[in-house]
């Protein structure tokens, strides 16, 4: 602000002149907003990117686990079960878990405690549960490691020891699979019928001693090599599979094995070769007897 210099000799006051200097701040305040804007957008693509990559990179297994983690539905069973909405949650201060016990209830146990939680005395061990197909599981498991060590030892201490590397012992998917096998210079039964051998006829018999005493379901499997026969109408592979799978079947019976532990019978003839790259090796000879695991796990 400056005051004019008056006129001489006059007593007017002087002009005083206002000078306003206006500073321009509307571009710099749009300047900055963009900025945010496209940190909004980057972070919400990167968002997108990473729930896609999750989606492709996981199993459907996987997702509902993290799914879950998100919103557990074991607490939304608990939330929405019996009495929920009631004092205590529906629980009472004596429940077992602070289950909900009375007999108007609509949740389940099962549904709302997991089986690894400290559940109640009988939590997953009814006839079918979990823990009880467990404990069925290992005990035949301890008891088919037991068979074999039991029918090694006979083998090597009798005058059957020859035929110790003709007896394998194999565990599968469904219990432990004991193999019958041929070779070049020896065969099970004589040739191209379903008679045992005497020696095999014994084998087969100190096998049938060691198990009949188990609670366990059978299943006998015949196999042959792909040697044909003249006319395959009057006897063929098929025949003489199951012909010799009901033949061990007989000599088990005969040894003590009760009938209603033999859960199948079945001849496959060349159909599943254990020599894949000769079909007519006599090694494919054999008759797989299969100690089955018991109802609580197998075919379950």
């Amino acid at each position: 602000m400056a005051a004019a210099r008056a006129p001489h000799g006059s007593n007017q006051p002087p002009k005083i002149i206002v000078k306003k200097i206006y500073v321009e701040g509307h571009g710099a305040h749009h300047g900055g907003a963009w900025k945010v804007a496209y940190a909004d957008f980057v972070t919400a693509m990167m968002a997108f990117f990473l729930l896609l990559w999750i989606l492709g990179a996981t199993t459907e297994k996987q997702r509902k686990s993290i799914a879950d983690y998100f919103a557990p539905t074991l607490v939304e069973f608990k939330q929405n079960s019996a009495g929920s909405n009631g004092l205590f949650g529906g629980s009472s201060i004596t429940d077992k878990d602070s289950y909900p016990n009375r007999a108007s209830q609509t949740g389940t146990k099962a549904m709302t405690v997991p089986v690894g939680a400290a559940g109640g005395a009988r939590e997953g061990s009814g006839d079918r549960g979990s823990l009880k197909r467990a404990s069925i599981f290992a005990e035949d498991e301890a008891n088919f490691d037991r068979l074999r060590r039991q029918v090694e030892s006979k083998i090597q201490n009798s005058k059957l020891a020859k035929l110790g590397k003709h007896v394998r012992f194999i565990a599968t998917r469904d219990g432990m699979r004991i193999d019958l096998l041929d070779d070049a210079d020896y065969s099970m039964f004589a040739l191209g019928t379903t008679a045992l051998v005497p020696d095999a006829s014994e084998l087969v018999g100190l096998v049938a001693e060691s198990i009949r005493g188990m609670d366990n379901p059978i299943m006998i499997r015949g196999h042959t090599d792909s040697l044909g026969y003249g006319d395959p109408r009057a006897m063929n592979n098929w025949m003489l599979s199951s012909g010799r799978a009901e033949a061990t079947r007989r000599r088990l019976a005969a040894a003590g094995v009760a009938e209603s532990h033999f859960e199948r019978i079945e001849g496959v003839a060349d159909r599943e070769p254990m020599i894949t790259a000769n079909a007519t090796d006599p090694r494919n000879r054999r008759v797989a007897i299969t100690l089955l695991y018991r109802r609580g796990n197998f075919g379950k």
